[in-house]
């Protein structure tokens, strides 16, 4: 089972592109699906998390805010660092858990599509990574596009590693600072790259 990383930073479209990703047929697991998961009720981190943060970030129908939990923390790295201690190890769990399951399934390409890759030292042993590049003026105004606060947006960006940074680092660039059939295109182009060549090697 060959396994690549996809990263990218808030704003810069790698969502966009796990998606086109799976169309294509890849096996996707989305490091924020576990994170929204393990603080779920009843999650691994759920417990830990309103120890830590309070009843102030709980809703009235128990699941934690994590609109209002992110803004705390955004705002205070120590209090960052605390949340990440708490849920980035489970989110690890989530995603072993995934990984096992996409293996007994026989899965020969799983792409870990993870915010934080290289912040968190995924990126260790896989088979490359991947990087959704935008410029920093683009990142900034699709986030507020979605609705996101701009100041809010803006220190969220800061508080991530610089896109050029992932750059350098990548193993393959999608550049999605153009036209979406653009990215498209290069999504494509990278997909038949990762398929394996025809039998008999013609």
């Amino acid at each position: 089972m060959r396994i690549i990383g996809l990263t990218g930073g808030i704003g810069s479209g790698k969502s966009t592109v796990a998606a086109m990703l799976r169309e294509l047929g890849a096996t996707v697991i989305d490091a924020d699906e576990g994170a929204r998961a393990v603080v779920a009720p009843g999650g691994s981190a759920y417990a830990d998390v309103v120890a830590e943060f309070g009843a102030e970030v709980v809703l009235p129908d128990g699941a934690i805010d994590r609109q209002k939990l992110a803004g705390i923390v955004f705002a205070d790295p120590e209090r960052r660092e605390r949340l990440n201690g708490i849920t980035h190890p489970r989110v690890r769990e989530w995603m072993a858990a995934q990984l096992a399951e996409a293996g007994t399934r026989g899965a020969e390409l799983v792409v870990l599509d993870v915010p934080l890759l290289y912040e968190s030292g995924l990126d260790a042993g896989l088979s490359g990574v991947v990087v959704v590049w935008a410029t920093p003026e683009q990142q900034l105004e699709r986030a507020v596009g979605r609705g996101g606060d701009r100041r809010d947006m803006a220190a969220r960006i800061e508080a991530q590693m610089p896109l050029a940074e992932k750059r350098e680092r990548a193993t393959w660039v999608i550049d999605n600072s153009g036209p979406m059939e653009d990215t498209r295109r290069q999504v494509e182009e990278l997909w038949q790259g990762f398929l394996p060549p025809p039998a008999g090697g013609g």
